[in-house]
Protein backbone atom coordinates (compact mmCIF):
# COMPACT_ATOMS: atom_id res chain seq x y z
CA UNK A 1 0.00 0.00 0.00
CA UNK A 2 1.50 3.23 -1.23
CA UNK A 3 2.44 5.88 1.70
CA UNK A 4 0.54 8.92 1.78
CA UNK A 5 -0.02 12.77 3.28
CA UNK A 6 -2.09 10.69 6.12
CA UNK A 7 0.53 8.47 7.61
CA UNK A 8 3.91 9.92 6.65
CA UNK A 9 5.94 12.72 8.92
CA UNK A 10 4.65 16.33 10.23
CA UNK A 11 2.36 18.45 8.66
CA UNK A 12 3.49 21.53 6.59
CA UNK A 13 0.67 23.57 4.67
CA UNK A 14 2.43 24.83 1.40
CA UNK A 15 2.00 26.33 -2.29
CA UNK A 16 3.94 25.76 -4.61
CA UNK A 17 3.54 28.51 -7.08
CA UNK A 18 5.11 28.85 -11.14
CA UNK A 19 5.73 26.88 -13.78
CA UNK A 20 8.74 25.51 -12.29
CA UNK A 21 7.92 23.08 -9.64
CA UNK A 22 11.34 23.60 -7.69
CA UNK A 23 11.60 27.06 -7.60
CA UNK A 24 7.82 27.59 -6.52
CA UNK A 25 8.59 24.99 -3.70
CA UNK A 26 11.52 26.96 -2.65
CA UNK A 27 10.15 29.94 -3.10
CA UNK A 28 6.71 29.08 -1.32
CA UNK A 29 9.42 27.36 1.94
CA UNK A 30 11.46 30.72 1.78
CA UNK A 31 8.64 33.03 2.13
CA UNK A 32 6.99 30.80 5.24
CA UNK A 33 10.15 31.77 6.94
CA UNK A 34 10.80 35.15 6.05
CA UNK A 35 7.46 35.77 6.99
CA UNK A 36 7.59 34.29 10.69
CA UNK A 37 4.71 31.38 9.87
CA UNK A 38 8.17 28.71 10.16
CA UNK A 39 9.92 30.18 13.20
CA UNK A 40 13.39 29.76 13.83
CA UNK A 41 13.90 26.25 15.34
CA UNK A 42 11.27 24.52 13.64
CA UNK A 43 11.72 21.49 12.12
CA UNK A 44 10.63 20.74 8.68
CA UNK A 45 9.11 17.15 7.34
CA UNK A 46 12.03 14.77 5.81
CA UNK A 47 12.01 15.24 2.04
CA UNK A 48 10.25 11.41 1.39
CA UNK A 49 7.37 13.07 3.87
CA UNK A 50 6.95 16.09 1.98
CA UNK A 51 7.11 14.99 -1.27
CA UNK A 52 4.17 12.36 -0.64
CA UNK A 53 2.37 15.08 1.07
CA UNK A 54 2.87 17.32 -2.10
CA UNK A 55 2.83 14.27 -4.75
CA UNK A 56 6.09 15.00 -6.09
CA UNK A 57 9.59 13.50 -6.33
CA UNK A 58 11.78 13.25 -3.54
CA UNK A 59 14.50 14.60 -5.45
CA UNK A 60 12.37 17.98 -6.04
CA UNK A 61 12.03 18.47 -1.92
CA UNK A 62 15.75 17.30 -1.50
CA UNK A 63 17.03 20.19 -4.39
CA UNK A 64 14.71 23.07 -2.79
CA UNK A 65 15.96 22.21 1.24
CA UNK A 66 19.98 21.87 -0.70
CA UNK A 67 19.16 25.30 -2.03
CA UNK A 68 17.39 26.83 1.27
CA UNK A 69 20.24 25.68 3.51
CA UNK A 70 22.82 27.52 1.09
CA UNK A 71 21.05 30.91 1.55
CA UNK A 72 20.85 30.51 5.16
CA UNK A 73 17.77 30.11 5.37
CA UNK A 74 17.56 26.31 6.98
CA UNK A 75 20.15 24.29 8.24
CA UNK A 76 20.65 20.45 8.14
CA UNK A 77 22.14 18.25 10.57
CA UNK A 78 22.65 14.32 10.92
CA UNK A 79 20.28 13.05 13.21
CA UNK A 80 18.62 16.25 13.51
CA UNK A 81 16.82 16.65 10.59
CA UNK A 82 16.34 20.28 8.63
CA UNK A 83 15.14 23.19 10.63
CA UNK A 84 15.11 26.86 10.32
CA UNK A 85 17.66 28.58 10.63
CA UNK A 86 17.84 31.28 13.80
CA UNK A 87 19.02 33.91 11.47
CA UNK A 88 17.03 32.89 8.86
CA UNK A 89 13.98 35.94 9.75
CA UNK A 90 14.85 39.23 11.21
CA UNK A 91 13.53 39.69 14.93
CA UNK A 92 10.04 40.57 14.22
CA UNK A 93 9.23 44.37 15.33
CA UNK A 94 8.28 43.95 19.22
CA UNK A 95 4.51 45.39 19.89
CA UNK A 96 4.73 48.93 22.22
CA UNK A 97 4.90 47.01 25.89
CA UNK A 98 1.58 48.38 27.71
CA UNK A 99 2.22 51.04 30.70
CA UNK A 100 1.71 49.33 34.01
CA UNK A 101 -1.55 50.44 34.59
CA UNK A 102 -1.18 53.38 37.36
CA UNK A 103 -1.48 52.05 41.22
CA UNK A 104 -2.04 48.57 39.87
CA UNK A 105 -2.31 47.14 43.59
CA UNK A 106 0.74 45.49 44.77
CA UNK A 107 -1.49 43.50 47.63
CA UNK A 108 -5.25 42.54 47.16
CA UNK A 109 -7.90 41.28 49.70
CA UNK A 110 -10.84 41.56 47.14
CA UNK A 111 -13.52 39.25 48.80
CA UNK A 112 -14.44 35.90 46.85
CA UNK A 113 -11.31 34.43 46.13
CA UNK A 114 -9.68 31.58 47.40
CA UNK A 115 -5.43 30.54 47.85
CA UNK A 116 -5.44 29.93 44.22
CA UNK A 117 -1.29 29.37 45.30
CA UNK A 118 -2.72 26.14 47.31
CA UNK A 119 -4.65 24.12 44.86
CA UNK A 120 -3.58 20.71 45.45
CA UNK A 121 -1.86 20.54 42.18
CA UNK A 122 -0.60 16.96 43.07
CA UNK A 123 -3.68 15.52 44.65
CA UNK A 124 -5.73 16.69 41.37
CA UNK A 125 -3.07 15.64 38.81
CA UNK A 126 -2.82 11.64 40.57
CA UNK A 127 -7.02 12.01 40.42
CA UNK A 128 -7.41 13.11 36.84
CA UNK A 129 -5.01 10.16 36.14
CA UNK A 130 -7.20 7.42 37.94
CA UNK A 131 -10.15 9.08 36.08
CA UNK A 132 -8.92 8.72 32.86
CA UNK A 133 -7.23 5.33 33.34
CA UNK A 134 -11.25 4.48 34.56
CA UNK A 135 -12.96 6.14 32.02
CA UNK A 136 -15.30 4.18 29.60
CA UNK A 137 -14.83 5.12 25.68
CA UNK A 138 -17.96 6.40 25.39
CA UNK A 139 -17.51 8.80 28.23
CA UNK A 140 -15.35 11.09 25.36
CA UNK A 141 -18.75 11.21 23.82
CA UNK A 142 -21.17 14.36 23.66
CA UNK A 143 -22.84 12.87 26.76
CA UNK A 144 -25.72 13.72 28.71
CA UNK A 145 -26.75 17.34 29.34
CA UNK A 146 -26.42 17.12 33.02
CA UNK A 147 -23.02 15.94 32.98
CA UNK A 148 -21.36 12.78 33.57
CA UNK A 149 -23.02 10.25 35.83
CA UNK A 150 -19.87 9.59 37.99
CA UNK A 151 -19.66 13.19 39.09
CA UNK A 152 -23.64 13.33 39.89
CA UNK A 153 -23.08 10.15 41.93
CA UNK A 154 -20.28 11.72 43.39
CA UNK A 155 -21.68 14.84 44.43
CA UNK A 156 -25.15 13.73 45.82
CA UNK A 157 -23.07 11.16 48.48
CA UNK A 158 -20.55 14.30 48.85
CA UNK A 159 -23.52 16.85 49.21
CA UNK A 160 -25.86 14.25 51.42
CA UNK A 161 -23.27 13.86 53.88
CA UNK A 162 -21.29 17.01 53.81
CA UNK A 163 -23.93 19.97 53.28
CA UNK A 164 -27.50 17.99 54.14
CA UNK A 165 -28.58 18.33 50.67
CA UNK A 166 -31.13 15.65 49.84
CA UNK A 167 -30.11 15.01 46.49
CA UNK A 168 -30.37 12.57 43.58
CA UNK A 169 -27.80 12.13 40.96
CA UNK A 170 -31.11 11.86 38.50
CA UNK A 171 -31.83 15.94 39.62
CA UNK A 172 -28.23 17.37 39.99
CA UNK A 173 -27.28 19.34 36.52
CA UNK A 174 -23.42 20.13 36.55
CA UNK A 175 -22.50 23.80 35.05
CA UNK A 176 -19.69 25.61 33.70
CA UNK A 177 -19.92 28.00 37.18
CA UNK A 178 -22.42 29.67 39.43
CA UNK A 179 -23.32 32.24 36.83
CA UNK A 180 -24.41 29.69 34.28
CA UNK A 181 -26.33 27.73 36.64
CA UNK A 182 -28.02 30.74 37.54
CA UNK A 183 -28.83 31.98 34.39
CA UNK A 184 -30.33 28.70 33.42
CA UNK A 185 -32.45 29.26 36.37
CA UNK A 186 -33.90 32.60 35.49
CA UNK A 187 -34.52 31.62 31.90
CA UNK A 188 -36.57 28.95 33.37
CA UNK A 189 -38.29 31.21 35.51
CA UNK A 190 -39.08 33.51 32.97
CA UNK A 191 -40.56 31.05 30.60
CA UNK A 192 -42.82 30.17 33.58
CA UNK A 193 -44.65 33.26 33.41
CA UNK A 194 -42.42 34.65 36.66
CA UNK A 195 -40.81 38.58 36.14
CA UNK A 196 -39.81 39.41 39.85
CA UNK A 197 -37.17 37.60 42.08
CA UNK A 198 -36.64 38.72 45.38
CA UNK A 199 -33.32 39.33 46.17
CA UNK A 200 -30.90 40.08 49.61
CA UNK A 201 -30.12 44.17 50.27
CA UNK A 202 -26.88 43.07 49.91
CA UNK A 203 -25.31 40.74 47.15
CA UNK A 204 -23.10 40.23 44.04
CA UNK A 205 -24.47 42.93 41.20
CA UNK A 206 -23.71 40.64 38.15
CA UNK A 207 -26.10 37.62 39.68
CA UNK A 208 -29.05 40.42 40.16
CA UNK A 209 -27.84 41.65 36.37
CA UNK A 210 -27.59 38.21 34.98
CA UNK A 211 -31.47 37.34 36.68
CA UNK A 212 -32.86 41.01 34.69
CA UNK A 213 -31.00 40.16 31.39
CA UNK A 214 -33.52 37.00 31.97
CA UNK A 215 -36.38 39.11 31.99
CA UNK A 216 -36.41 39.17 35.77
CA UNK A 217 -36.50 42.78 37.95
CA UNK A 218 -34.73 42.06 41.30
CA UNK A 219 -36.26 43.41 44.64
CA UNK A 220 -34.36 43.88 47.48
CA UNK A 221 -35.89 42.40 50.74
CA UNK A 222 -34.82 44.00 54.37
CA UNK A 223 -32.16 43.61 56.09
CA UNK A 224 -31.11 43.42 59.59
CA UNK A 225 -28.43 42.11 62.73
CA UNK A 226 -30.48 38.86 61.99
CA UNK A 227 -30.10 38.51 58.24
CA UNK A 228 -32.54 39.00 55.43
CA UNK A 229 -36.51 39.16 56.29
CA UNK A 230 -37.79 36.50 54.11
CA UNK A 231 -41.16 37.19 56.24
CA UNK A 232 -41.39 40.16 53.68
CA UNK A 233 -41.79 38.02 51.11
CA UNK A 234 -44.94 38.72 48.93
CA UNK A 235 -45.66 38.12 45.04
CA UNK A 236 -42.14 37.26 43.83
CA UNK A 237 -41.98 34.24 41.83
CA UNK A 238 -38.55 33.32 43.52
CA UNK A 239 -36.03 34.38 46.08
CA UNK A 240 -32.16 34.47 45.84
CA UNK A 241 -30.39 33.69 49.15
CA UNK A 242 -27.27 32.74 50.78
CA UNK A 243 -28.14 31.08 53.84
CA UNK A 244 -25.39 29.47 55.69
CA UNK A 245 -23.00 32.76 55.10
CA UNK A 246 -24.31 35.58 53.74
CA UNK A 247 -22.71 37.30 51.44
CA UNK A 248 -21.44 40.04 51.71
CA UNK A 249 -22.77 40.85 55.38
CA UNK A 250 -21.45 37.42 56.81
CA UNK A 251 -24.37 36.41 59.16
CA UNK A 252 -26.11 32.95 59.07
CA UNK A 253 -29.96 33.34 58.44
CA UNK A 254 -31.58 32.63 61.32
CA UNK A 255 -33.68 29.09 61.55
CA UNK A 256 -37.14 30.59 61.53
CA UNK A 257 -36.35 32.66 58.98
CA UNK A 258 -34.83 29.92 56.93
CA UNK A 259 -38.41 27.84 58.05
CA UNK A 260 -40.37 31.25 56.62
CA UNK A 261 -38.63 30.91 53.01
CA UNK A 262 -39.32 27.21 52.77
CA UNK A 263 -43.41 28.56 53.83
CA UNK A 264 -43.74 30.92 51.53
CA UNK A 265 -42.62 29.01 48.80
CA UNK A 266 -45.00 25.98 49.53
CA UNK A 267 -47.78 28.57 50.14
CA UNK A 268 -47.33 30.36 46.87
CA UNK A 269 -45.56 27.73 44.47
CA UNK A 270 -42.73 30.26 44.49
CA UNK A 271 -38.78 28.91 44.27
CA UNK A 272 -36.08 29.19 46.83
CA UNK A 273 -32.34 29.62 45.19
CA UNK A 274 -30.05 28.45 47.53
CA UNK A 275 -26.30 29.98 47.01
CA UNK A 276 -24.42 27.78 49.03
CA UNK A 277 -21.98 30.52 49.56
CA UNK A 278 -18.57 29.16 50.72
CA UNK A 279 -21.25 27.10 52.90
CA UNK A 280 -18.18 24.50 54.02
CA UNK A 281 -15.69 27.30 55.78
CA UNK A 282 -17.34 27.53 59.08
CA UNK A 283 -14.52 28.00 62.14
CA UNK A 284 -16.32 28.38 65.24
CA UNK A 285 -18.59 25.34 65.01
CA UNK A 286 -19.82 22.81 62.55
CA UNK A 287 -21.01 24.28 59.33
CA UNK A 288 -24.80 25.57 59.02
CA UNK A 289 -26.47 22.68 56.86
CA UNK A 290 -28.42 23.46 53.60
CA UNK A 291 -31.56 24.94 53.49
CA UNK A 292 -33.05 22.79 51.12
CA UNK A 293 -32.98 19.69 53.38
CA UNK A 294 -36.34 21.84 54.69
CA UNK A 295 -38.17 21.97 51.16
CA UNK A 296 -36.29 19.48 48.40
CA UNK A 297 -39.29 19.98 46.18
CA UNK A 298 -39.58 24.21 46.71
CA UNK A 299 -35.87 24.76 46.97
CA UNK A 300 -33.02 24.90 43.86
CA UNK A 301 -29.55 24.05 45.75
CA UNK A 302 -26.49 25.95 43.66
CA UNK A 303 -23.04 25.15 44.62
CA UNK A 304 -19.48 25.70 43.15
CA UNK A 305 -16.21 24.74 43.67
CA UNK A 306 -14.95 27.92 42.87
CA UNK A 307 -14.07 28.87 46.94
CA UNK A 308 -13.21 25.12 47.89
CA UNK A 309 -11.25 24.64 44.95
CA UNK A 310 -10.06 27.21 42.17
CA UNK A 311 -13.01 29.53 40.28
CA UNK A 312 -11.11 28.94 36.95
CA UNK A 313 -12.07 24.61 36.66
CA UNK A 314 -15.49 26.16 35.55
CA UNK A 315 -17.58 23.01 37.36
CA UNK A 316 -20.48 24.34 39.44
CA UNK A 317 -23.49 21.81 40.01
CA UNK A 318 -26.98 22.31 40.23
CA UNK A 319 -29.69 20.33 42.86
CA UNK A 320 -32.90 20.44 41.56
CA UNK A 321 -36.86 19.87 42.36
CA UNK A 322 -37.79 17.10 40.61
CA UNK A 323 -40.01 19.20 38.46
CA UNK A 324 -37.71 21.46 37.25
CA UNK A 325 -35.12 19.37 36.20
CA UNK A 326 -36.09 18.48 32.66
CA UNK A 327 -37.03 22.16 31.80
CA UNK A 328 -33.14 22.97 32.92
CA UNK A 329 -31.88 20.13 31.40
CA UNK A 330 -33.68 21.07 27.78
CA UNK A 331 -32.22 24.76 28.55
CA UNK A 332 -28.73 23.11 29.22
CA UNK A 333 -28.54 21.56 25.39
CA UNK A 334 -25.49 19.94 25.41
CA UNK A 335 -22.70 19.33 28.60
CA UNK A 336 -21.00 22.86 29.08
CA UNK A 337 -18.18 21.48 30.89
CA UNK A 338 -15.15 18.98 29.89
CA UNK A 339 -15.68 15.32 30.45
CA UNK A 340 -12.18 15.14 31.95
CA UNK A 341 -12.88 17.96 34.97
CA UNK A 342 -15.67 16.17 35.43
CA UNK A 343 -14.60 12.71 35.79
CA UNK A 344 -10.93 14.05 37.48
CA UNK A 345 -13.64 15.69 40.29
CA UNK A 346 -15.56 12.46 40.54
CA UNK A 347 -13.04 10.64 41.45
CA UNK A 348 -11.30 13.52 43.55
CA UNK A 349 -14.62 13.59 46.05
CA UNK A 350 -15.02 9.61 45.83
CA UNK A 351 -11.32 9.27 47.17
CA UNK A 352 -11.65 11.62 50.25
CA UNK A 353 -8.61 14.19 48.86
CA UNK A 354 -11.75 17.00 48.60
CA UNK A 355 -12.77 16.24 52.05
CA UNK A 356 -8.84 16.42 52.89
CA UNK A 357 -8.42 19.74 51.16
CA UNK A 358 -11.51 21.13 52.55
CA UNK A 359 -9.88 20.44 56.27
CA UNK A 360 -6.61 21.91 55.07
CA UNK A 361 -7.90 25.08 53.60
CA UNK A 362 -10.28 25.63 56.55
CA UNK A 363 -7.54 25.69 59.39
CA UNK A 364 -5.57 28.19 57.37
CA UNK A 365 -8.49 30.47 56.77
CA UNK A 366 -9.47 30.63 60.08
CA UNK A 367 -5.49 31.16 60.94
CA UNK A 368 -6.10 34.14 58.63
CA UNK A 369 -9.19 35.64 60.03
CA UNK A 370 -8.16 35.39 63.70
CA UNK A 371 -4.81 37.22 62.72
CA UNK A 372 -7.03 39.72 60.98
CA UNK A 373 -9.42 40.17 64.17
CA UNK A 374 -6.57 40.43 66.49
CA UNK A 375 -4.56 42.82 64.37
CA UNK A 376 -7.61 45.53 64.03
CA UNK A 377 -8.88 45.06 67.73
CA UNK A 378 -4.77 46.34 68.58
CA UNK A 379 -4.44 48.69 66.12
CA UNK A 380 -7.79 50.19 65.02
CA UNK A 381 -10.20 50.04 67.71
CA UNK A 382 -12.88 52.17 66.38
CA UNK A 383 -13.57 49.52 63.81
CA UNK A 384 -14.79 46.50 64.15
CA UNK A 385 -15.00 43.22 62.74
CA UNK A 386 -18.60 41.65 62.19
CA UNK A 387 -20.05 38.47 61.08
CA UNK A 388 -19.75 34.73 61.68
CA UNK A 389 -16.45 33.22 62.06
CA UNK A 390 -16.43 31.65 58.86
CA UNK A 391 -15.84 31.79 54.75
CA UNK A 392 -13.36 33.87 52.87
CA UNK A 393 -14.18 37.04 53.81
CA UNK A 394 -14.88 39.64 57.08
CA UNK A 395 -16.66 42.72 57.01
CA UNK A 396 -15.04 45.44 58.83
CA UNK A 397 -17.33 47.78 60.58
CA UNK A 398 -16.30 51.55 60.05
CA UNK A 399 -16.90 55.13 61.55
CA UNK A 400 -19.68 56.76 59.45
CA UNK A 401 -18.77 58.61 56.62
CA UNK A 402 -15.08 57.03 56.20
CA UNK A 403 -15.43 53.95 53.91
CA UNK A 404 -14.53 56.27 51.16
CA UNK A 405 -11.59 57.39 52.05
CA UNK A 406 -10.25 54.20 53.71
CA UNK A 407 -11.38 52.75 50.01
CA UNK A 408 -8.66 55.39 48.50
CA UNK A 409 -5.79 55.60 51.22
CA UNK A 410 -5.95 51.88 49.99
CA UNK A 411 -5.04 52.43 46.29
CA UNK A 412 -2.70 54.55 47.25
CA UNK A 413 -1.04 52.15 49.47
CA UNK A 414 -1.31 49.67 46.41
CA UNK A 415 -4.01 47.93 48.30
CA UNK A 416 -7.06 46.31 46.38
CA UNK A 417 -9.84 46.98 48.91
CA UNK A 418 -13.99 46.54 48.37
CA UNK A 419 -16.25 49.09 50.27
CA UNK A 420 -19.23 47.28 51.35
CA UNK A 421 -21.62 50.15 49.35
CA UNK A 422 -20.77 48.28 46.03
CA UNK A 423 -22.60 45.43 47.03
CA UNK A 424 -26.07 47.43 48.14
CA UNK A 425 -28.95 46.92 45.92
CA UNK A 426 -29.95 50.19 44.93
CA UNK A 427 -33.19 49.55 45.70
CA UNK A 428 -32.50 48.58 49.34
CA UNK A 429 -34.57 49.72 52.04
CA UNK A 430 -32.26 49.12 54.39
CA UNK A 431 -29.74 51.89 56.05
CA UNK A 432 -26.23 52.53 54.13
CA UNK A 433 -23.44 51.56 56.51
CA UNK A 434 -19.95 52.51 56.25
CA UNK A 435 -18.06 49.04 55.89
CA UNK A 436 -15.09 47.13 54.52
CA UNK A 437 -15.43 43.29 52.83
CA UNK A 438 -11.65 41.92 53.25
CA UNK A 439 -11.52 39.20 51.45
CA UNK A 440 -8.24 37.75 53.50
CA UNK A 441 -8.55 34.44 50.87
CA UNK A 442 -6.64 35.42 48.32
CA UNK A 443 -3.28 35.69 49.23
CA UNK A 444 -0.56 33.23 49.30
CA UNK A 445 1.04 32.35 52.99
CA UNK A 446 3.74 34.99 51.85
CA UNK A 447 1.39 37.24 50.87
CA UNK A 448 -0.63 37.60 53.85
CA UNK A 449 1.11 38.99 56.03
CA UNK A 450 2.19 42.32 54.20
CA UNK A 451 -1.01 42.31 52.87
CA UNK A 452 -2.12 42.54 56.53
CA UNK A 453 -0.05 45.46 57.55
CA UNK A 454 -0.91 47.24 54.49
CA UNK A 455 -4.88 46.99 55.67
CA UNK A 456 -4.58 48.35 59.11
CA UNK A 457 -2.17 51.03 57.89
CA UNK A 458 -5.45 52.61 56.07
CA UNK A 459 -7.89 52.00 59.26
CA UNK A 460 -9.15 54.66 60.88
Amino acid sequence: MPESWATLGVDLHLKPTGPRLRRGLTDALREAVRSGRLAPGTRLPSSRSLAADLGIARNTVADAYADLVAEGWLTARQGSGTRVADRAVPAPPQPAPHPRAPGRPTHSLDAGTPDLAAFPRAEWLRAARRALNAAPNDALGYGDPRGRAELRTALAAYLSRARGVRADPEHIVVCSGFAHGLRLLGEVLHARGARRVAVESYGLPPHWALLERAGLRTAPLPFDAHGTRTGDLGDEGAVLLTPAHQFPMGVALRPERRAAAVDWARRTGGLVLEDDYDGEFRYDRQPVGALQDLGPDHVAYLGTASKSLAPGLRLAWLVLPPSLTPEVTRLAGSPTTGVLDQLTLAEFLASGAYDRHVRASRLRYRRRRDALVEAVAAQAPDVRVTGIAAGLHAVLQLPPGTEDSVVRAAAWQGLALMGLSRFRHTEARTDPLDALVVGYGGPSDRGWPPALEALCRVLP
